[in-house]
């Protein structure tokens, strides 16, 4: 089968390593650079540490075309349903490994035997059981992995051309086809608010012979009916556990019964052999980027370095535990800068009352940088101005930024191409929190409002200006992270509710036929409200509202019994 037919049906496009030497990750030791030399006090021992300070100044913004804090995000939101919701175009294949016992699930009408060749199975039964329709012949196979299984996450299904919008058949059998060759023994994917599980072929045995094959007493439901109706409160019920099953895996650590290998990450959003996508992507809102538009020669690169990574031999890699050391990262920061978010959400026409919230988030900024204030910090005692205004900020900054990676970078020679790219993710991530947190943190300091810094100042006539300036910094700063752990419902929902964020809508209803699907040209000729009175009465699965933009779909709370909204 041609290459070019197997990224079809994968939806792949290309990805791999940007080299240390395009990324630079240790400049320790590095020759004809201007040293600023600093004493960090660490406990029981002293050392010295020298740094070009033009390779951390504050004033230096990520680039336009960056993507490291979207590999960053991407690989922490690995099997997790939320962030799989919200963008629905993902950017990652993973190898990965489902272990032996794990049990999978596959819901019929009047089949009762194990799938001879590819079909479809779930993580949960409810999901199996949403598809045996309550007409008498409702099924469900029990299955339990004899061995471990091979498996690859593949990117979502929105990333298929329009031309592969009615073949799922056949791109079963065409992905089915191509893995035989490497031992993938199925391919994983995200349907946003479930993952579901394509095995090739029938590797499975039952639990046990009493749960072969379980014929449900499922009351009749009409949704094959051509015309939408009110759902049964029974129908309704088993709709909704679709939902509340999928929303266990919503958050860390996601779907954990799927085991990935991080060491052989492949990246859609590698710029080193994706560029191609680069002017794709320019421009557009994250929910807009496509793999659709990469090249022929990325393509190729693709399938080289797929196959490449899924043919090495396992173990390999440095053995870093890179799923929880991002973890760790948003862990870290995603709750203070939410808090700072909060505090500077702030207007007062009181000058008093806007000083105690100015030194409110300052505090929180320190608290922030509090493993990374040097005792050798040496803050002029009079405002200066200028370029070097906030270099004796440098040295915490570069702390701040190395410290999750100074260790690791020793494990370079070892590291795969994959991890060489997460490294480079993970630096340029916590570059640009540090970068941020940093400069706010020191013009607070300059402007007096630090209890611990002290510096003569007019607090009064700078505290306004700040704060709009720190506003605007950490609103920039976490829609450049934009992680979906602080998309939620406000205020959290009740017990008797649960917080549901609904699929991305296309403009118009998909379409009928093959004809209309390939005169849909982009993802923007979709993209618009869904025209009232398409969801079924009773139905749990909620549609965005006329008022909503339709690709970024809103949190909200619903019931968990009838009526659901």
């Amino acid at each position: 089968m041609r290459s070019q037919s197997i990224v079809a049906a994968l939806s792949l496009g290309s990805a791999t390593l940007a080299s240390h030497i395009q990324f630079p990750i240790n400049t320790v030791g590095e020759n004809n650079i201007r040293p600023l030399d600093i004493t960090i006090l660490n406990p029981g021992h002293t050392h010295s540490v020298s740094f070009d300070s033009e390779q951390w100044r504050l004033d230096e913004y990520p680039s336009k075309n960056a993507t490291g804090n979207l590999i960053f995000d991407t690989v922490h939101s690995l099997l997790q349903h939320w962030p799989n919701t919200r963008y629905r175009h993902g950017h990652n294949i993973v190898p990965g490994m489902i272990p032996i016992g794990t049990l999978l699930y596959h819901g019929t009408n009047g089949s009762h035997t194990i799938p001879s060749g590819p079909e479809w199975t779930a993580m949960d039964p409810e999901h199996s059981i949403f598809f045996a329709r309550g007409n008498g012949s409702g099924w469900l196979l029990t299955l339990a992995a004899t061995r471990p299984l091979k498996v690859l996450t593949q990117l979502p299904g929105e990333n298929r051309g329009p031309e592969r919008l009615f073949d799922e058949r056949e791109r079963i059998d065409d992905l089915c086809t191509w893995g035989k060759e490497f031992g993938i023994d199925g391919f994983a994917r995200s349907l946003g608010w479930k993952w579901t599980l394509k095995l090739c072929c029938a590797i499975l045995q039952p639990v046990s012979r009493q749960c072969l094959s379980l014929h449900l007493a499922l009351p009749k439901d009409e949704r094959s009916s051509p015309h939408p109706t009110p759902l049964d409160s029974d129908t309704g019920v088993r709709t909704f556990e679709v939902l509340h099953s999928g929303s266990w895996h919503n958050r860390y650590p996601g779907e954990s019964r799927i085991v990935l290998d991080l060491t052989s990450l492949v990246s859609l959003y590698d710029t080193a052999l994706a560029p191609s996508l680069i002017p794709v992507r320019a421009g557009l809102e994250r929910y807009d980027h496509r793999v659709l538009g990469i090249s022929s020669d990325d393509i190729s690169r693709v399938m080289r370095k797929l196959i490449e990574v899924i043919t090495r031999p396992h173990p390999v890699g440095s053995g870093i535990d890179w799923k929880t050391l991002i973890h760790v990262i948003v862990d870290r920061y995603a709750d203070r800068l939410e808090l700072m978010q909060h505090l500077l959400n702030f207007t007062s026409s009181d000058s008093q009352q806007l000083l105690h919230q100015a030194k409110l988030a300052q505090t929180q900024l320190r608290v922030m940088l509090m493993p990374y204030l040097l005792h050798s910090t040496n803050v002029p005692g009079a405002v200066t101005s200028g370029i070097d205004a906030l270099q004796w900020a440098l040295p915490i900054f570069r702390q701040c930024a190395i410290t999750h990676t100074s260790e690791i970078i020793n494990q370079i020679p070892l590291m795969t191409s994959s991890e060489r790219l997460l490294l480079t993710a993970v630096e340029d991530t916590t570059r640009e929190i540090c970068r941020v947190t940093t400069n706010m943190w020191a013009n607070g300091v300059m402007s007096g409002l630090d209890t611990l810094f002290h510096v003569e100042r007019n607090v009064d006539s700078e505290v306004t200006r700040l704060m709009s300036d720190w506003k605007q910094d950490v609103k920039k700063l976490m829609s450049w992270l934009d992680w979906s752990v602080w998309v939620k419902c406000q205020p959290a929902c009740g017990t008797e509710e649960m917080c549901y964020l609904p699929n991305p809508r296309p403009k118009r209803p998909l379409p009928k036929n093959l004809n209309d699907a390939l005169g849909a040209k982009s993802s923007t000729d979709r993209v618009g409200p869904l025209p009232e009175g398409q969801a079924i009465a009773g139905s749990p699965f909620v549609h965005v509202t006329l008022e909503e933009d339709p690709r970024k779909p809103q949190p909200r709370c619903i019931r968990r019994f009838q009526p659901y909204l």
